[in-house]
C-alpha cells in the first residue's frame, strides 16, 4: 500500500478486557483512502474487538487499548470519544444492526445526522441513501421492528451514511441474512465505494463475499494477523481455500498447523 494514501493506521495493538483477558495481541494494519479492506477470521478471532478499538467503543464492555497506537490520516485517536471520532468522518455499523424498533425506517435514518446542522444537506443525503436503497424508500414510514433483517441492515449502513462520512467501520454485514441479501448489501457496498469514494473497513465471517468485493485482505486467528494481502491473492491461495473457503479435504483446523507457513509475527514490527 502507498503509505501516503493511508488513512487508519493500527500500530501494534493490545486489547485487554477486564484488565485480566487479552484479546488483540500486537494487531496491525492498515487501510487506505477510498478502499474496502476485509477483517476475516472466525468467531472469536478479535475481529468485533479490533473494529470497537479504532471506534473507541471499548470501554462500554470494560475493554482498553494497552499497548500499540492507531492513527487517523496520522493523528493519534486512542483518547477521543467515539462522538469525536465521528466528527473525523469515522462511523461504525454495529454487528446486528441495532435498529431503533419503535421508530420508523426515515426517522432511523435521520439520527444518523443527529450531529449536524446542514439541513439542506442532510435533505440531499436523505435522497442519496433512498438512490442507494430503493426498498427503504419504499419501507420509510414503516416501523423498524416490522421490516426484514435485510431492510434492517439497509436501515443500519444508510444511517451510518447520513453522518457523512468519510470511513465506514462494517461489522459482520452478512449475519443472518439470506445469500441473496448478503450479495445485494455487498453489491451496494462497493457502489458506494466507487461512486462516494467512501472507505470501507468491515469484518465478516463469509470470506468468500468479502474477498469478492474487498481490495485488500487480513486474516485474524486468536487476536493476531496470521496473513495479509490483495484480495485476489487471499482468494486463490490454497490455504485460505482450505480453511476459510471450504474449498479442502484436510483435517487441518487452522494456520498452525501448516508447518510450511511462518508467521510473519507483524506485531513485533
Amino acid at each position: 500500500m502507498d503509505a501516503k494514501n493511508i488513512i487508519l493506521n493500527v500500530n501494534g495493538i493490545e486489547v485487554i478486557y477486564n484488565h485480566v483477558i487479552l484479546v488483540l495481541k500486537g494487531v496491525s494494519l492498515q487501510v487506505p483512502q477510498g478502499g474496502i479492506v476485509a477483517l476475516l477470521g472466525g468467531n472469536g478471532a478479535g475481529k468485533t474487538t479490533t473494529l470497537r478499538a479504532v471506534s473507541n467503543l471499548l470501554k462500554g464492555e470494560r475493554g482498553e487499548v494497552t499497548k500499540g497506537s492507531i492513527e487517523l490520516r496520522g493523528e493519534r485517536i486512542e483518547n477521543l470519544s467515539p462522538a469525536d471520532l465521528v466528527q473525523r468522518g469515522v462511523v461504525q455499523v454495529m454487528e446486528g444492526r441495532h435498529c431503533f424498533a419503535h421508530l420508523t425506517i426515515e426517522e432511523n435514518l435521520l439520527t444518523g445526522a443527529y450531529t449536524r446542522k446542514d439541513k439542506g444537506e442532510i435533505a440531499a443525503n436523505l435522497d442519496k441513501v433512498y438512490t442507494y436503497f430503493p426498498r427503504l424508500k419504499t419501507r420509510r414510514s414503516s416501523q423498524a421492528a416490522y421490516t426484514s433483517g435485510g431492510e434492517q441492515q439497509m436501515c443500519a449502513i444508510g444511517r451510518a451514511l447520513m453522518a457523512s462520512p468519510s470511513m465506514v467501520l462494517l461489522d459482520e454485514p452478512s449475519m443472518g441474512l439470506a445469500p441473496q441479501i448478503v450479495q445485494e448489501v455487498f453489491e451496494i457496498v462497493k457502489d458506494l465505494n466507487t461512486k462516494e469514494r467512501v472507505t470501507f473497513f468491515l469484518a465478516e465471517q463469509n470470506t468468500n463475499m468479502a474477498l469478492r468485493y474487498a481490495d485488500y485482505g487480513y486474516i485474524m486467528e486468536s487476536g493476531r494477523i496470521v496473513m495479509d494481502g490483495v484480495a485476489s491473492e487471499l482468494a486463490s491461495n490454497e490455504d485460505v481455500k482450505e480453511f476459510y473457503l471450504g474449498m479442502g479435504g484436510g483435517e487441518r483446523k487452522s494456520f498452525k498447523d501448516v508447518k510450511s507457513y511462518k508467521r510473519r509475527k507483524r506485531w513485533l514490527a
